[in-house]
């Protein structure tokens, strides 16, 4: 297969249907494309019903093409990670995996156009991210819930502000920034460093002041950017956890029983922000994110350092913080549902206490005069407990 007939399927593809996500290529289906969440059967010329071994075989082969790094990792570890360009068209953040004794692969599309924090409608607060001088802050939130956008708005407002050195530790290079008064030099996992840590290590000699991490996925990585944001650099990164408590159980997590005493310190000195969001279905297609934030305070160092306990949760230091610019998830699906963006069943769903959500939203449905609830012809009962 030529490069000239992988670059006519994408495109086709592409073209297929509006907001396209997603490429998928799995055997024994036709190929896919994602669409809002759902995936998509794609009818294409010749006609592919059902994807075989060979074809997902020679198509991953042909995206790899003859990597000897990237071919080594398939075959040890199940998986590779790569990038794949359409000139002027479109680039793709790939993933080769093996599945049984086949090979499938997803190919999410990514943005040419770098988001800026007003068009994303990203809280506030991200504004103030742009502004810290150094610590670190998280990211975090399910694969594909628009944590690498996050940051990269977050960067282009640096980019826009501040002239200052950033570099970007990425797997792969998603956004490609311009030079504007920052200076960017964006490195990938496997082209330019073989291991996270090692590129962390590196960057800490060549004179950054920002610092993206595209993960923290070991101990020593976790390490490194903790040293780096104790020694004056601004470093973002990305975790997979859920809400702010658990990221930074995540975190002591990767240390031993004799160390966490030790890594919660340094955590309450060096922790900024932890955002975390999610994607929920938006009214009217689409898709549309809620966000947890949680920034520094006393309350929160205490916390990091003795743990949570009995009104002393993040989740309830967010809730009293709300004019610093935290904000918990029931309290911003409630007002995502009062801008008419989810519907009442899409809050409910996502809710973390839905007593909270419910209150929000029978509150603001009685500001509007719309009924609360579904229960009518309530009388009182003039006989109850009357002597006969």
């Amino acid at each position: 297969m030529k490069k000239q007939e992988i670059d006519h399927i994408l495109v086709r593809m592409l073209d297929y249907h509006r907001d396209v996500s997603d490429l998928n290529f799995t055997v024994g289906k036709p190929m896919q494309v994602e669409s809002a969440g759902e995936l998509i059967p794609v009818e294409i010329k010749p006609t592919f019903k059902a994807l075989t071994p060979f074809q997902t075989e020679i198509l991953a082969l042909n995206l790899i093409n003859q990597d000897r790094r990237l071919t080594n990792t398939l075959l040890t570890s199940g998986s590779c990670d790569l990038s794949y360009g359409l000139p002027g068209k479109a680039r793709f953040r790939v993933n080769v995996f093996s599945q049984g004794a086949n090979f499938s692969i997803v190919l999410r599309k990514l943005e040419s156009k770098i988001p800026t924090i007003e068009e994303r409608g990203l809280p506030k607060a991200m504004y103030k991210i742009s502004l810290e001088k150094n610590g670190l802050v998280f990211v975090t939130g399910a694969t594909g819930s628009g944590k690498t956008t996050s940051l990269a708005a977050v960067l282009d407002q640096i980019n826009e502000t501040k002239s200052v050195h950033v570099i970007t530790l990425e797997d792969p290079v998603e956004y490609q920034h311009p030079h504007k008064k920052s200076t960017f030099n964006q490195r990938e996992l496997g082209l330019d460093f073989d291991t996270y840590a090692h590129g962390l290590r590196a960057a800490l000699r060549q004179a950054p002041k920002v610092i993206l991490v595209g993960e923290m996925r070991d101990r020593e990585t976790v390490e490194i950017g903790l040293s780096a944001a104790e020694t004056g650099h601004l470093v973002l990164t990305t975790l997979h956890t859920v809400d702010a408590g658990s990221t930074i159980n995540r975190i002591i997590g990767m240390f031993t029983n004799e160390e966490e005493r030790q890594i919660r310190i340094r955590l309450a000195d060096s922790v900024r922000w932890i955002v975390c969001q999610r994607l929920l279905p938006k009214v009217g297609g689409g898709r549309v994110a809620t966000f947890e934030i949680l920034g520094t305070n006393l309350r929160v160092k205490d916390a990091i350092l003795h743990g949570e306990s009995e009104g002393k949760t993040f989740n309830d230091i967010i809730q009293a913080s709300g004019a610093f610019g935290m904000v918990t998830f029931d309290d911003h699906l409630v007002s995502l549902y009062e801008e008419g963006l989810i519907t009442q069943e899409t809050a409910m769903a996502f809710a973390t206490q839905r007593g909270i959500v419910g209150r929000g939203i029978d509150s603001i449905k009685s500001s509007r005069g719309e009924i609360t609830t579904d229960i009518d012809k309530l009388e009182i009962d003039h006989s109850y407990n009357k002597r006969s």
